[in-house]
C-alpha cells in the first residue's frame, strides 16, 4: 500500500536502471495471455455466481468490485485507509451490526476495519524497505496497565479454570488489544503533517454529522443509524436501543451504543474543534474557518443536549478547569462563548437543560437518584458501591481477573456497573487501577509539558493542549460510564491518542527540550 505518492528516485535508481528500449505503442500494454487468463477467470466467477447466487448479490459483487478497480489507487493508500477506518467507527453502531459473512461469530464492521489496517500494515512493514517502525511515545503506560491485568489473570487461573471462566478472561484480553491495536495502527499511519491534520479535520468533520444527526433524531425521534441495514451489506444483530427517556422525552443514541457514551464522545471534539477554528488547513480563509467551526462547535453542542447526559456536564467542566488553570485567557474568552449559547438552549430546550445542568444544584435529589433501584439491573451508580466493595474486600490486591465478570446474558455472574474505574478495581484489583491511572493520566501530563515547555510551534503546542484537554475530560467520565463496554468513545479516545503520539515524538521542539529517541530523518 502507497502513502498517494510514488517515492523519489535515489541516485541508485539512476545510474543503476538500464535503458529499455520500448516499441511504439506498446508502452505499459499487459501480455495477451495475461488478459485471456483474466477474462476466462471473470467469466467463470460470473457463471457459476449466476447459476449458484441470487443474481441481484452477483450483480451488486461486481459492481463493487467494478468500482474498486476503477478506484484503486485512491482506495488503496493510507489516507482512504484511515478514512474508512474512522468512518466505520463514526456511523456505524457497535453491537447492532454484522458482516453478511457465514462465521461461528458476528464480524462487525469495526472489528474487520482494525484487521484490515493490522494487515496492511504487516505487509508493508515486510516488503516496503522504506517502511519505519515510528515511535509511539504512549507504548510504556499501556504496557504497565496490561502487565498488570495479567497479574491478576495469572493470580486468579486457578479459580477462573475451576470456575469455567478461563475462556471468558481470555476473550476479554482478545477484545481489548483489538481496541488498543487502534492506536499503534493509526500511529504507524500517520507519516507527515499534512496527513495528521487531514486526519483530525476529517474524523471532527464526521463527528459533527454524528452531532446534526442525533439532533435530528431528537426533533423527528427518527435515528438514521438503525436504518443502515437498509441500504448497506448489513444484518442487525441486536435491536434494542433508542428508548431511554429522561426529561420526558427521548435522548438521542446516534451512533453511539447509549446517549452517555454518545455525549462523551462528542464532548471529545469540543476541544479539537477550537484547535481547528485556529490552525485548520480548511477552509484556507481565517473567518471562513473560523465560521465553519463555529457551526460545527454548535452542532457538536447541539447533539450533547440531544443526548441528555449528566455525564457531559462533568466532562465539560473538567475540560474548563484544566484549560482555566493553565490557560485562564482561553477559558475566559470560551466562556464569554458559551454563556450566550447556554442560555439560549435554556429558552429552546429547558427540560433538557434542567436535566443536565441545573439538576447538580439540587443536591439531595441528584444523590437520592444514584441510591435509586439497589440490587436491580440498572441501579444508581452509589446504590453500586457497596455490593461491589464487599467483592473487593474479598480480592483487594489483584481482583477477580480481568474479564471474568459477565453482566448480560444467562451466564451472568455479576452486575452492570456506569463506572470503569470501580470494574477495574473488581477485576484487576488495587494493582490494576494503578495500572490503569497509569495508562489513562501519564498520557495527558506528557501532553501538557509538551504543549507548555518543549514545543517549538504554536500550533503544535495548542494542538497537545486540546488534545490533553480531550484526553482528560475522557478520564474524568470513567467514573459514570463503562469505557470498554462502549466501543466507539473508546475507539476516538485511541485515534486521538495516536494523533498526541505524532505531536509528542514529530512535532517540534525548543532548543532546549530533550531530543525525542526518533525523528523522521534518522529513520530514513
Amino acid at each position: 500500500m502507497s502513502s498517494g505518492s510514488a517515492p523519489p528516485i535515489t541516485p541508485a535508481d539512476e545510474t543503476d536502471a538500464l535503458p529499455v528500449q520500448v516499441a511504439p505503442g506498446h508502452a505499459g500494454r499487459p501480455h495477451w495471455g495475461t488478459v485471456a487468463g483474466i477474462a476466462v477467470l471473470f467469466a467463470a466467477i460470473v457463471i457459476a455466481g449466476v447459476i449458484f447466487l441470487p443474481p441481484i448479490a452477483v450483480g451488486a459483487a461486481l459492481l463493487g468490485i467494478a468500482l474498486i478497480v476503477l478506484l484503486r489507487r485512491i482506495l488503496f493508500t493510507w489516507p482512504a485507509l484511515l478514512f474508512l477506518l474512522a468512518a466505520t467507527v463514526m456511523f456505524i453502531p457497535a453491537r447492532r451490526y454484522a458482516l453478511p459473512i457465514p462465521l461461528p461469530f458476528a464480524l462487525e464492521a469495526y472489528r474487520l476495519m482494525i484487521f484490515i489496517a493490522i494487515a496492511a500494515l504487516g505487509l508493508a512493514f515486510l516488503f516496503d524497505r522504506s517502511r519505519r517502525w515510528r515511535p509511539v511515545a504512549f507504548g510504556w503506560p499501556i504496557g504497565i496497565f496490561l502487565a498488570t491485568l495479567l497479574v491478576s489473570f495469572i493470580a486468579n487461573g486457578t479459580r477462573l479454570v475451576n470456575e469455567g471462566l478461563a475462556t471468558t478472561a481470555l476473550s476479554g484480553f482478545f477484545q481489548l488489544g483489538v481496541l488498543l491495536s487502534v492506536f499503534f495502527s493509526v500511529r504507524q499511519m500517520l507519516t507527515s503533517e499534512r496527513m495528521v491534520m487531514g486526519f483530525l479535520m476529517v474524523l471532527t468533520w464526521m463527528a459533527v454529522i454524528v452531532a446534526f444527526l442525533a439532533v435530528f433524531e431528537r426533533v423527528a425521534r427518527t435515528n438514521v443509524f438503525l436504518m443502515l441495514a437498509n441500504f448497506l451489506p448489513l444484518i442487525v444483530i441486536r435491536d434494542d436501543g433508542g428508548d431511554a427517556m429522561r426529561a420526558g422525552v427521548n435522548r438521542a443514541y446516534g451512533s453511539a451504543q447509549h446517549p452517555i457514551a454518545l455525549a462523551v464522545m462528542l464532548c471529545m471534539f469540543l476541544p479539537i474543534l477550537i484547535y481547528l477554528a485556529k490552525y485548520a488547513i480548511w477552509p484556507r480563509n481565517v473567518w471562513n474557518r473560523r465560521i465553519a467551526y463555529g457551526i460545527g462547535t454548535v452542532l457538536v453542542f447541539g447533539g450533547i443536549v440531544a443526548a441528555i447526559s449528566r455525564t457531559a456536564v462533568v466532562v465539560m467542566g473538567v475540560m474548563f478547569l484544566l484549560t482555566l488553570l493553565l490557560r485562564p485567557k482561553v477559558a475566559l474568552l470560551l466562556a464569554a462563548f458559551a454563556v450566550p449559547a447556554l442560555l439560549l438552549a435554556m429558552f429552546l430546550v429547558p427540560a433538557q437543560v434542567e436535566s443536565m445542568l441545573l439538576s447538580f444544584l439540587d443536591v439531595d435529589t441528584l444523590i437520592a437518584s444514584q441510591y435509586s433501584s439497589a440490587g436491580m439491573t440498572g441501579a444508581g451508580r452509589l446504590a453500586d458501591l457497596e455490593p461491589a466493595f464487599v467483592e473487593v474486600r474479598q480480592y483487594p490486591f489483584f481482583g477477580q481477573g480481568f474479564g471474568s465478570r459477565i453482566v448480560v446474558g444467562d451466564d451472568a455472574n455479576s452486575f452492570i456497573l456506569d463506572n470503569q474505574v470501580l470494574s477495574i478495581l473488581m477485576e484487576g484489583g488495587a494493582l490494576g487501577v494503578i495500572g490503569y491511572a497509569i495508562f489513562m493520566l501519564v498520557p495527558v501530563v506528557m501532553l501538557l509539558v509538551y504543549a507548555l515547555r518543549w514545543a517549538a510551534e504554536p500550533r503544535h503546542a495548542l494542538l497537545a493542549f486540546a488534545l490533553a484537554v480531550s484526553i482528560a475530560g475522557y478520564s474524568a467520565a470513567l467514573f459514570f460510564f463503562d469505557a470498554f463496554g462502549f466501543f466507539q468513545s473508546f475507539l476516538v479516545h485511541m485515534m486521538l491518542l495516536a494523533v498526541a503520539a505524532w505531536v509528542v515524538t514529530e512535532g517540534s521542539r525548543t532548543a532546549a527540550a530533550p531530543k525525542p529517541a526518533w525523528t523522521p530523518e534518522a529513520g530514513r
